[in-house]
Formats: structure tokens, C-alpha cells, sequence
């Protein structure tokens, strides 16, 4: 699963996940499959020939020519507008992957995972928890998935019903909580990470992935708490040009 050169993408379905982002289902007959968490390169072309590229999680995972991407729009961007807004089923895009084989999760491994999602960083971790409810894995999966509000709050359905056994989950909203919400809106605290993650003396894979300040702050915090550096794995993504 190594990445190619530029793939002719069709679009097939375009779905809602928020009042700003949506999830596109591309068909690419070339693709090779991925690893749940890599990613892929996105590149438009305009009709001046000027042409714009940006990398984004995919959430789809294994073998097969299906790929589903996640894309969370951010206003003043070359890229993600167009495809939250514009982009229709039957148009193509040109698509590059799989990339990355470090943010990935690997069913053999029988390590405790901790997933760490703020925002739209949820994509590559909803693989991860996907593959993980298909496989024969007995690890153990922790979610802390943090949000602006539960209107922003992409997959929340799905992640419900993925949430048992296997799969623990909980949300800390930054900005406007549920009006039942026992924790009131505020960012997540260390006290928090120690008490809702996997604690260091179980040795987990930590994946966190978020915008850059997050993921920064969240991983700091996590090495001060004892996690071992190579444990936590990091993705991160700014806001500027995405």
C-alpha cells in the first residue's frame, strides 16, 4: 500500500456531516487500498490550468477502489470550500496515496489504543475504529473525541453505535455543551486526560489528531502524565490554506 501517481477520482455521493463539512465518496479504480489512518493528496485543477493541493484524512480503510474523505470546510481556503460546497456527484477529482504508514493502526497490534480526536481530527481515528470493529482484535479502544459544540460533532452517530465493549467513548465540548451535559463547555484539562485516558502503566498507542494547537497541547500533557514519547503519535493540521 504505497502511494502512486495522480488518480482520476469520480465522485459518487457527497453527505452532510455538518453545517460545514461533508463526507465524499470517490471511486478510483486504480487505488490500491490503505491502512486505517493514512491519508491522500486532493489536487483541483481550475479551467486557467492554476492548480491547488491539499492532504486529507481518509476514513475509509482496507482494500478495494471506495474511498470515503471527511472534509471540514475552512472559509478562506483554496480547497475544502469547494469540496463542502460545490462539488457534486459525477465530477472528478485527481487523488495521490495512500500516504503514511506511521499514524496507523495495525490489527496485530494487542496494545491498549488510546484515540484523541479535536474536531475534524476525528476522520483518521473513525478508521482506526472502524477497522478495529471488523477485525478479530481484542484491544482495547478508548475515544476522547473533543468539539466545539454537538452540531459540529461529525459521525456522532455512527461513533455512538460503535461505542460497547469493545470501543469506550467520551466527548468534551469546548464552546456550547448539551443542556443535560453534566461538564460544563470548556477546553480539556490534563486532569481530564489523566482520568478519561488510559492511564501510562498500560503502555497504549496513543494516536491524537487535531489542528496543530491541539494536538501540541494535548501531547505535551500526555508526556507529563508519563506516557512514553514513542507511544503518543501525533497528525496535525493548521487552519490557514486547508
Amino acid at each position: 500500500m504505497t502511494a502512486s501517481a495522480w488518480l482520476p477520482a469520480h465522485v459518487v455521493s457527497a453527505v452532510p456531516l455538518s453545517a460545514h463539512a461533508r463526507s465524499l465518496h470517490l471511486d478510483v479504480p486504480a487505488w490500491p487500498g490503505n491502512l486505517p489512518g493514512q491519508h491522500l493528496d486532493v489536487r483541483l485543477t481550475a479551467e486557467d490550468g492554476y492548480q491547488a493541493e491539499r492532504s486529507y484524512s481518509v476514513a475509509s480503510f482496507g482494500p478495494g477502489t471506495s474511498i470515503e474523505l471527511a472534509v471540514d470546510e475552512v472559509p478562506d481556503g483554496e480547497v475544502s470550500p469547494y469540496l463542502v460546497r460545490d462539488v457534486r456527484p459525477g465530477d472528478f477529482l485527481e487523488v495521490k496515496g495512500p500516504l503514511g504508514e506511521y499514524f496507523v493502526w495495525r490489527e496485530d497490534d494487542p496494545a491498549p489504543v488510546q484515540l484523541i480526536a479535536g474536531g475534524s481530527g476525528i476522520v483518521p481515528l473513525l478508521a482506526m475504529a472502524r477497522a478495529h470493529a471488523r477485525s478479530a482484535s481484542t484491544a482495547p479502544f478508548r475515544l476522547l473525541s473533543s468539539v466545539r459544540s454537538a452540531a459540529d460533532a461529525m459521525y456522532a452517530d455512527e461513533i455512538a453505535g460503535l461505542t460497547g465493549a469493545a470501543l469506550s467513548v467520551d466527548v468534551i465540548y469546548t464552546r456550547s455543551a448539551p443542556a443535560s451535559w453534566p461538564r460544563p463547555a470548556a477546553r480539556v484539562t490534563i486532569d481530564e486526560l489523566s482520568s478519561l485516558c488510559w492511564p501510562p502503566e498500560a503502555a497504549p498507542a496513543v494516536y491524537v489528531c487535531g489542528p496543530t494547537a491541539f494536538v501540541e497541547t494535548v501531547a505535551d500533557a500526555l508526556v507529563t502524565l508519563g506516557h512514553a514519547p514513542e507511544r503518543v503519535r501525533t497528525e496535525r493540521f493548521g487552519g490557514a490554506g486547508s
